[in-house]
């Protein structure tokens, strides 16, 4: 479970920052893509990209309840 979070949470983490790199004007990939210098999705990329981090903090602190 632990390693699904953390994968989950990367993945999360690098699309934030690739929609906040567009939004922002810095990445122009895909050339034919909407988001390039819209500053919405610079707010809505820093949300995801938070959102990411904070399942990777949590993937690595988080204990595993064993059965007995």
């Amino acid at each position: 479970m632990k390693v699904l979070v953390r994968i989950i949470g990367v993945v999360a983490l690098l699309a934030g920052l690739l929609f906040a790199g567009q939004g922002a004007g810095y990445i122009h990939w895909p050339a034919t893509s909407t988001m390039i210098s819209d500053v919405h999705w610079v707010y809505y990329g820093v949300a995801i990209a938070v959102i990411g981090l904070v399942l990777i903090l949590m993937s690595r602190r988080r204990r595993d309840l064993r059965p007995l």
